[in-house]
């Protein structure tokens, strides 16, 4: 799927800055507690908003960061999401708040995090705005103490003043690249709203149940014993009342229950499976949808991914789930470095994408993101697409995937590649796409039998595109032969 495939930018250029210096021998701070929090976060946002991935990045600093507790862990995750989800908001405060532009960036992402932990945490806020200032000094910069002390009592004698509403510019209004809150309004004039509020949200816990383990029934059941509150969804779906570890949940390790969006949780069931087929997961990493189609029936199944580190998650969920599929490094647009000529019945094209449907989940997406990256992602789709149609067999279905909200990835592929190959035809699509889940699009307005489905990010679900094709045996032109 896209969950979202890892992606990487370079740095995005910034105006030049006048600056505190460094102080070349600052007193020595110790950085513990929320000083050792709050710098370890203002890293991280300096990381990614110079083009790297969160995920990997929070992994990485966590792992180097091994003196912070678990409560600590939690802190620097939570307030760096806290960041990127309002990074919009929070950098017109800050520009406002600053009289004169900061000389190092270091600082600019210390203010940040500070600014959001005093909006969107429950730090007592005398807290937040001591330990910036011990940790401007822990970090080099002790000349900026009076600085940072200023920017955050000035922000706090007048929280009023840097309200959302207060801001006309739609970066700080909708926490979204400007070219992102144009492209989406364009395209969804009723909705766009609605899709960048939802980006601000902490998503839902949906999980799966695996069927070959237990039921969606009595894993409730195990849930509540447990205290945890939740209800059923569609399918082997149950969304959690509140978000919990996943080491908290019940039979976990026993390969009862995995971590899935409810949107994503539709894949499986539109491939339209029977046992005994053949069946290609063509872009599977980390393998939530692969292990979904197993769980759901006794078919051949080998899942490909180009990414050589997020490929061996597929085989640890599968060893998980106690699943058994055929696991494979490679790109599978390059079908003489993996394919044994055997043709498939069913393929999932869960493409690499812009991941604008998951950006409350993937709040980095938005800011390393550029609009050019939209074309060079629906190049590559269309590569993609071409060529896992040659391994598919005549009267085999390819349910194409995205975890994107834009066209160019979404309907201008499908309609190119529909236009060009005469062999393939569009399917509507049926169950379980059920009713009151998402926003259908298409020809049909019966959201039991639609061409294509738009799920649109919701407090409901992630965003999702779903298209279904049919290869169809061409007919031969008897009077050319």
């Amino acid at each position: 799927m896209t969950t979202s495939k890892p992606h990487r930018r370079p740095p995005a250029k910034r105006p030049p800055t006048a600056v505190p210096a460094r102080a070349p021998a600052p007193a020595p701070v110790e950085t513990h507690g929320m000083v050792a929090v709050q710098i370890a976060t203002a890293e991280i946002i300096g990381r990614v908003l110079g083009g790297k991935n969160l995920d990997r990045e929070l992994s990485e600093a966590l792992s180097k960061n091994n003196n912070l507790s678990v409560n600590e862990r939690q802190a620097v995750h939570s307030i760096s999401f806290d960041v990127l989800r309002h990074y919009g908001l929070l950098n017109a405060q800050l520009d406002v708040l600053l009289s004169q532009p900061l000389t190092d960036t270091q600082v600019r992402f210390l203010l940040l995090v500070a600014l959001a932990q005093l909006q969107f945490s429950k730090v007592a806020v005398h807290m937040v705005v001591d330990n910036a200032v011990n940790a401007a000094v822990a970090m080099g910069f002790a000349r900026a103490k009076g600085l940072t002390n200023a920017v955050l009592r000035n922000y706090l004698r007048s929280p009023e003043k840097f309200e959302r509403e207060r801001f006309k510019d739609p970066v700080a209004v909708f926490d979204h690249p400007r070219w992102w809150c144009a492209k989406l309004e364009a395209e969804y004039p009723a909705h766009y709203k609605e899709i960048m509020h939802s980006a601000r949200a902490r998503p839902p816990m949906h999980l799966r149940v695996n069927r070959r383990r237990t039921s969606v029934a009595a894993y409730l059941a195990l849930l509540a014993e447990s205290g945890i509150a939740a209800q059923a969804m569609t399918g082997e779906a149950i969304r959690l009342e509140l978000p919990v570890p996943v080491t908290a949940l019940p039979k976990f390790s026993e390969g009862w229950v995995s971590v899935q969006d409810l949107g994503a949780q539709q894949a499986a069931a539109l491939l339209d499976l029977k046992d005994g087929m053949r069946v290609l997961d063509a872009c599977a990493a980390p393998g939530g949808k692969s292990a979904h189609i197993l769980e759901c029936r006794d078919v051949t199944l080998t899942a490909l991914d180009s990414d050589k580190v997020r490929i061996k998650r597929v085989s640890d969920n599968f060893s998980r789930l106690y699943l058994h599929g055929t696991v494979k490094h490679a790109d599978a647009a390059m079908l003489d470095q993996w394919w044994d000529k055997q043709l498939f019945d069913r393929i999932l094209l869960d493409v690499p994408c812009s991941g604008s449907g998951v950006t409350r989940r993937h709040p980095d997406i938005k800011w390393i993101r550029r609009e050019t990256d939209i074309k060079r992602f629906s190049v590559a789709q269309q590569r993609l697409l071409i060529a896992t149609w040659n391994s598919l067999q005549v009267g085999g279905k390819l349910l194409y995937v995205t975890c994107s909200v834009f066209r160019e990835e979404n309907q201008d592929v499908i309609a190119a590649f529909i236009a060009a190959e005469p062999s393939a035809r569009r399917l509507a699509l049926s169950q379980p796409l059920a009713r009151g889940i998402g926003h259908p699009v298409g020809q049909n307005a019966h959201i039991d039998q639609i061409d294509e489905a738009l799920l649109l990010p919701d407090e409901v679900h992630d965003g999702f595109y779903f298209a279904l094709l049919e290869k169809v045996a061409l007919k031969l032109d008897v009077a050319a032969a």
